[in-house]
């Protein structure tokens, strides 16, 4: 068993206590084994809010439903990732998604449009028919690092989700941070993310952001509490530390006005 006795003596920024929905630590599963998930969980299971099985990573993992298992033991929900709901789509074949994501007992889903061109009305379409039943995470922004979408029309797509009944909608980063709200090179696309915030309830919204440096603008931007996703499983402590200034990079933010 691990050694839950952490010390206590720093004040440390507060952390909402687990369910939470602010300061959700979104996790990318890029293809771990059942035992690299369950040493996941036990190294730092109370930092992780959500599991994301990467890509349609799922869809050919031998293991999938022995993982499944483990993040359930340890109350940490899974979902799959959005290229399989966009092949789905695609496909003809979402009922039959449904019916697997029903055998796997998983009830958050990812409804994306990174690749496929899935007209806007289908899929607030899909979002408001997956919504019944499930927690809906949809994604907005393309995984192309070359396109570019205004501001305004991220805003729109964003309402849109949630008025189909997305609970949060993730601004798509790449599993590099190297597209939608990042420029290729990974640098933060500051005037569009300011936009978005300005028009939406930032804890309404996941940022992707894999790279420290820019986990750090956002908690730097928008405090300790705000949504993060795709983030490495070994690097769920590093973002924690970042949270609470327990590293260099936010140690003054947090607690710089002290005598």
């Amino acid at each position: 068993m691990p050694d839950e006795r952490l010390p206590d003596f720093l004040d440390l920024p507060s952390r909402s206590p687990k369910p939470r929905s602010q300061g959700v630590t979104h996790v990318i599963d890029p293809g771990l084994s059942a035992r690299e998930a369950e040493g996941l969980m036990e190294s730092v299971e109370p930092f992780v809010d959500l599991v994301r099985l990467g890509w349609g990573s799922s869809y050919v993992s031998r293991e999938l439903r022995r993982k499944l298992d483990i993040y359930r033991a340890h109350c940490v929900p899974s979902m799959l990732g959005g290229t399989l709901t966009e092949l789905a789509w695609l496909h003809g074949k979402v009922d039959a998604l449904r019916r697997w994501l029903d055998e796997l007992g998983i009830e958050h889903v990812e409804v994306s449009s990174g690749v496929v061109p899935m007209p806007p009305e289908d899929k607030a379409r899909l979002i408001a028919t997956l919504a019944k039943d499930r927690i809906v995470f949809a994604e907005v922004g393309e995984k192309d690092p070359r396109a570019l979408m205004a501001p305004y029309r991220w805003v729109a797509l964003i309402r849109e989700a949630l008025e189909a009944g997305a609970t949060k909608v993730v601004c798509e980063g790449r599993a590099d941070g190297s597209a939608g709200v990042f420029r290729p090179d990974g640098e933060i696309r500051t005037g569009l993310v300011d936009e978005i915030v300005h028009e939406i309830d930032v804890h309404r919204l996941i940022f992707e952001a894999p790279q420290r440096h820019q986990q750090i603008w956002f908690i730097e931007r928008y405090g300790t509490d705000v949504n993060l996703g795709n983030i490495d499983p070994h690097d769920v402590i590093s973002l924690e530390t970042l949270r609470l200034g327990l590293r260099a990079d936010t140690l003054m933010l947090f607690h710089g006005n002290r005598a």
